[in-house]
């Protein structure tokens, strides 16, 4: 799916214009191309800082987030690579603590298309080669990476030799790539095992976990599973690890929702199952506060959208867009919004999700869902969104854009009973929403 990416920068602008006239234009997964790619540029892959690579359906931009956090909380300089961006193309490299510059960025994505002109590289395998070349020639301690798509023929799983890798929650997405089975799409995940580098991973259903041991033992990966080699819970306010080593009183995640303690729980173990960086307890302690995620059961508090609603209402966001994610945040709403008082979802979904798996999870309670498009992405359009939320028992109505259901809820808000409302669906559709709101990622 093309990534639609423009800058503000006319430099950067206009190699994200070759990029978009040289690549396929769509998702192609295989290490051929960005293999040749890489050589040609001198494999910078091989030179990188020690490199915690993170796969996973949901929860793995999370678990990158608390990584860094705490990496950073023990004075160590960190580089990042996520994807998608929300806002700006920046976002997806972060060097030694602060998004890539313009210029910089320029340079390599001109040094990497004039490099592989003809290779035909992908949107994001150019990226990744990008991301790769500026680590080695920024200094820093560590790499935090994340799995664009899959992971086995992903981009990034060209790095040789991570420190460890990482598998968060796992569910349906992705199938027209991954398949339709969540053992299949487990397979795919754990491609990125490698001999002897340690492999956490969440706890999953028994086929899952025994497709997942088949492939760490013919690697030779030592496999750590969540309920095994290490556990987490959250009770009593706090948040609660335990490995071979030691028991971890903790402070519960900044970030909202009871499916971060997992993800949390997961960047603990990474960073306790490796032995490149040495990040203390105190820091791990300071990085669960610190940790930042922008468009997960993100709360905004001002801007311009904020400000179409009435005081006293309360403004979400979240890039959520497969069951597994809507259940997630249905979860974190159910206990955070009392019975009685105005709840409702503006929600836009890109064509190739499952609007009834999103919808699903809010049925039966009582919510209003305002159907939005999803500027520049082939999209369902609003007014057949509605029928599906329809069909799953929730009100629902369409609007052109999150500014005008906002303006239409707070037309019809009870000043005694402020709402409630979450933004959903697409992370390209928050995007648009935190840059109209004037709060974009930094």
């Amino acid at each position: 799916m093309p990534d639609h990416a423009v800058s503000a920068d006319p430099a950067v602008q206009r190699q994200l214009d070759r990029l978009a006239t040289l690549s396929p234009g769509a998702d192609i997964l295989g290490l051929d191309r960005i293999a040749r790619l890489l050589d040609r540029l001198g494999n910078p892959q091989n030179d990188l800082p020690p490199v915690f690579h993170v796969a996973g359906t949901n929860g793995k931009g999370s678990t990158c987030a608390y990584l860094r956090a705490a990496m950073e909380a023990a004075g160590l300089h960190v580089h990042v690579y996520t994807s998608p961006h929300l806002v700006r193309f920046n976002e997806r490299i972060r060097l030694a603590g602060r998004l890539i510059e313009d210029e910089m960025l320029a340079q390599l994505l001109e040094e990497v298309l004039d490099a592989g002109a003809d290779i035909g590289a992908s949107f994001f395998e150019v990226t990744t080669a990008a991301a790769f070349l500026a680590f080695t020639r920024v200094p820093a301690n560590a790499c935090v990476i994340e799995v664009g798509l899959g992971g086995r023929l992903d981009a990034t799983n060209i790095i040789p030799a991570p420190v460890v890798c990482g598998i968060a929650q796992l569910g349906l997405d992705h199938q027209a790539f991954l398949g339709d089975r969540l053992e299949d799409i487990a397979a795919e995940k754990a491609g990125i095992a490698k001999p002897g580098v340690p492999l956490v991973t969440q706890h999953y259903p028994a086929a899952v976990a025994q497709r997942i041991g088949q492939l760490v033992s013919q690697v030779g990966a030592p496999w750590l599973a969540k309920g095994g080699a290490w556990d987490v819970a959250a009770y009593r306010q706090r948040l609660h690890y335990r490995d071979a080593e030691d028991k971890l009183d903790l402070p519960l995640p900044r970030l909202a929702g009871v499916h971060q303690a997992a993800n949390a729980g997961l960047a603990i173990a990474m960073l306790r199952h490796q032995r490149a960086v040495t990040v203390p307890v105190s820091a791990i302690r300071a990085g669960l506060g610190w940790a930042e995620w922008p468009a997960r059961l993100q709360h905004l508090t001002s801007g311009a959208l904020v400000d179409l609603l009435p005081a006293g209402a309360e403004l979400w966001l979240d890039g959520g867009h497969n069951p597994a994610a809507a259940r997630a945040i249905a979860d974190f709403f159910r206990g955070h919004v009392p019975a009685g008082r105005p709840f409702h979802i503006i929600a836009g979904l890109l064509e190739n999700k499952d609007p009834v798996g999103l919808f699903k999870p809010f049925a039966g309670r009582s919510a209003t869902v305002h159907a939005v498009p999803v500027p520049g992405h082939a999209h369902h359009r609003p007014a057949m969104l509605a029928v599906t939320a329809r069909a799953t028992g929730l009100s629902a109505t369409v609007a052109a854009n999150p500014a005008e259901a906002l303006t239409m809820i707070a037309r019809h808000a009870d000043r005694a009973e402020p709402p409630v409302v979450l933004i959903l669906g697409s992370l390209y559709l928050a995007g648009t929403v935190l840059a109209d709101n004037g709060t974009p990622p930094d």
